[in-house]
């Protein structure tokens, strides 16, 4: 008997969202290369991949250590196109809800599955082609907006297959609204189609994939949510003579760079434990100096102007 992976049903000890095989999938041992610097990173990932936002902290790190090496790719993989999915126990929205309060303990990161129950998604791909629509305009801001849309769902329990919060999160992340509005209804689906088809050729199958490639064709990829070093590793394989940035762990300049951080990528990013950071987040917040963001499932902070 073949299983069919629910594409909802993260493993989280792989860190891996896996999409369901197709036959028309062929694999490829490169990715295209494109960008002036030396390593480029095709980063396929979804906007409800619980996993993808387990390696946030990585990710924000891997830039601000590396970013002057770095040309990252956003893609979009299309993990939910529909409810036609019916395996791993889950065949409706509510059989999500505790495997997401699961992942979100399991990647120290707040993610509160009460969505499922309370407004459920019936889709990734609205999100996703509004994402392709903000990156027609900006790619720095379609990065914000990508993060936006995310804390809206997985900290705030906000559907964002529904127009008023991809309005609200594309008006957050300076984009222009109208121009994000008329993108989203016409050109982003050609946009989103081809990110489809270039994962299927790549062999694409799950979520996060982070393809690292340099000029000379070369190719490592880290495949789910990994530890700093994987995908630190990747970037050595390739360019083993890069030279970390050496960044200001101090608070202030973390949150000019992340207007919002999480105690887990506060403590990842200040190379401190959880625990630690979360009494130095909570002492800042006594003093003033941070808004904290609480929710049943977590906490974010932002700096205070």
């Amino acid at each position: 008997m073949q299983q069919q992976a629910n594409p909802l049903l993260c493993n989280t000890e792989t860190g891996i969202c896996e999409i369901p095989a197709t036959p028309a999938e062929t694999a490829s041992n490169s990715s295209p290369f494109q960008g002036p610097k030396p390593v480029q990173i095709i980063y396929y990932t979804d906007p409800i991949c619980s996993s993808c936002w387990g390696i946030e902290p990585q990710l924000r790190k891997l830039k601000l250590e590396y970013g002057h090496y770095l040309t990252i790719s956003y893609k979009m993989g299309g993990l939910l196109p529909n409810w036609s999915y019916n395996s791993g126990g889950i065949s409706q929205p509510a059989d999500v809800a505790k495997h997401w309060d699961e992942a979100g303990l399991h990647y120290e990161m707040p993610i509160n599955g009460d969505v499922w129950l309370e407004d459920p998604l019936d889709s990734s791909y609205p999100p996703s082609l509004a994402f392709k629509a903000a990156q027609m305009q900006d790619e720095d801001k379609a990065v914000a907006f990508l993060r936006n849309i995310r804390e809206m769902l997985f900290l705030h329990k906000k559907n964002i297959t529904r127009w008023e919060f991809l309005e609200s999160a594309a008006s957050a992340s300076g984009l222009d609204v109208a121009q994000f509005k008329k993108d989203y209804e016409g050109p982003a689906a050609t946009l989103f189609n081809e990110d489809l088809r270039l994962g299927k050729s790549l062999g694409v199958r799950g979520f996060p994939t982070l393809f690292f490639s340099d000029r000379a064709g070369r190719t490592e990829m880290v495949y789910g949510s990994k530890p700093y070093a994987a995908y630190e590793n990747a970037i050595l394989q390739l360019h083993p003579s890069a030279v970390k940035n050496q960044y200001s762990r101090a608070e202030a300049p973390l949150f000019a760079v992340y207007p919002t951080l999480t105690v887990k990528e506060f403590a990842v990013l200040t190379d401190r434990s959880v625990d630690e950071s979360q009494n130095i987040l909570d002492a800042m917040t006594q003093e003033n100096k941070l808004v904290i963001t609480t929710t049943s499932r977590g906490a974010i902070w932002k700096w205070k102007q």
